[in-house]
């Protein structure tokens, strides 16, 4: 299965709103370290979900829990359904490897006008070292339905997987993605947001665990009105590598989005294997029917050691001048000086005053999260980071 698109399986370059879709795995070269896409990927640590020599495939270990609330139904879709794919297809190889290797979906329906009460649970825990858990969970809101839905990626092993969000017209989504890995984890994600007329989705990625983690969230527009915010908290530590890909693709006139991923990253200085690397990739396209958009995206990396390195590389093509307003930037720095003087002048030892620097840079994207307990454990995992790090 392939989708329409201005590339042909000759021509596969990915471009901004254009990539190629398929669910063959044959239809994407495998990726070299040259590729534009690949370039920052660490290739030799993906356990070979990149060119098919993964350890045998399993269905993921997924537990969904409803608490039990009327309106929601979980089932199990056989990937020819026509409810599968709606949002969008692989744009890489290891995404249509995890299609191929799929023999059902995951499918949360939440029906249309329902509103619920608590959060729905998805926790995926990992194979283990002798099998790559392949996955594809489908989350689908109907028409003025509002839900909040918590996916919880941990436990060690290999996985990769297409999730697709599919919101009706008035629906509000709130996402909360956590990987919460094993430190020797590898996770390879594709993800398809489609954002329905006048609905809202509030997604937030929060990774601090695994080996290597890469995420491509994919935002579409189904008709005007659409309103997607993406936040982002990340904090590397020495031999980790996150990488998030974002792609707000604006086709609808009277569309907004925002984007804020905010990450830190610590290192080991001079130690092979042991540098702290992140990548932040976020492009922004308005076509010219995208009239009366409004969009901003933003990406903030604290490098607080030697050893650390992150890359960060907003993209904004417009396409129509007929806008609300558009705008990217990105940092990549070390402490505010002002900040730790004002902390410091007040008696606040350095390293403390350091602590409070970080805690702060975050609680900007965590105090969002709308779910207090995986609010509360977000600030933990920052704390637990802290204790950990030499300032």
């Amino acid at each position: 299965m392939t989708t329409p698109t201005t590339l042909t399986p000759a021509n596969r370059t990915p471009t901004k709103g254009d990539r190629f879709q398929s669910t063959d795995p044959e239809d994407f070269p495998v990726p070299y370290g040259r590729d534009e896409d690949w370039r920052f990927t660490p290739l030799r640590r993906l356990r070979g979900l990149q060119n098919g020599s993964a350890a045998p495939a399993a269905r993921q270990r997924i537990d969904i829990d409803t608490a039990d609330q009327s309106g929601v139904t979980v089932s199990e879709l056989p990937m020819d359904d026509e409810r599968v794919g709606r949002a969008g297809l692989p744009v890489d190889r290891p995404a249509a490897e995890a299609w191929t290797n799929c023999t059902v979906a995951d499918h949360i329906l939440i029906d249309p006008e329902t509103v619920l009460d608590k959060p729905v649970t998805v926790t995926v825990t990992g194979s283990g070292e002798d099998a790559t858990g392949y996955g594809t969970t489908v989350i689908e809101l109907g028409a003025f339905a509002e839900a909040v839905v918590v996916i919880r990626f941990e436990g060690a092993g290999v996985q990769s997987d297409n999730i697709e969000y599919v919101l009706g017209d008035g629906a509000k989504l709130t996402a909360v993605v956590w990987e919460d890995w094993d430190r020797t984890a590898v996770h390879l994600s594709n993800s398809h947001i489609l954002v329905g007329r006048d609905a809202t989705i509030r997604h937030t990625t929060a990774v601090f665990g695994g080996d290597v983690v890469r995420s491509l969230p994919h935002v579409r527009y189904a008709g005007p009105g659409g309103d997607a915010e993406m936040l982002g908290v990340y904090f590397a530590d020495a031999g980790q590598y996150f990488e998030q890909r974002l792609l707000i693709d604006h086709s609808q006139p009277n569309c907004r989005s925002n984007v804020l991923y905010k990450g830190a990253l610590q290192g080991e200085s001079g130690r092979h294997g042991s540098e702290a690397r992140t990548v932040w990739i976020g492009d922004c396209l308005i076509r010219p029917d995208a009239t009366g958009t409004d969009t901003y995206e933003k990406n903030n990396n604290l490098v607080l050691t030697e050893g650390a390195r992150a890359d960060a590389v907003p993209n904004l093509e417009i396409q129509t001048g007929e806008i609300v307003g558009a705008g990217h930037a990105a940092t990549v720095g070390r402490f505010d000086d002002e900040h730790m003087f004002y902390l410091m002048s007040r008696g606040i030892p350095d390293s403390e005053a350091r602590r409070l620097i970080v805690r702060g840079f975050f609680s900007d994207v965590i105090r969002r999260v709308p779910v207090e307990d995986v609010r509360d454990s977000l600030e933990d995992v920052v704390e637990r980071e802290l204790e950990n790090t030499v300032l």
